[in-house]
């Protein structure tokens, strides 16, 4: 009986640790480090898959940065 508890203790925190574990929202992707013209380097970075809508970027207003926590605040044009 000990046996059968310990694998349901077991079991329910391996779950959960999967669950907790962060993984990218649907719909965005990774950006990898690169260099400008201009010298400046951009860093590594995650933005949303190009639609035809700017109300759900990261950076607009309302919407939070999933990876960040940063809030947006660009209103956005379209």
């Amino acid at each position: 009986m000990k046996f059968v508890r310990a694998f349901v203790i077991a079991s329910t925190l391996l779950l959960a640790s999967g669950m907790l574990a962060q993984t990218p929202p649907q719909g965005d992707h990774k950006v990898r480090q690169y260099q400008k013209r201009n010298g400046t380097v951009v860093q590594p970075h995650y933005q949303t898959n190009p639609n035809k809508t700017q109300k759900d970027n990261y950076s607009s207003k309302g919407r939070v940065d999933p990876h960040t926590g940063q809030s947006g605040t660009k209103t956005p044009k379209y």
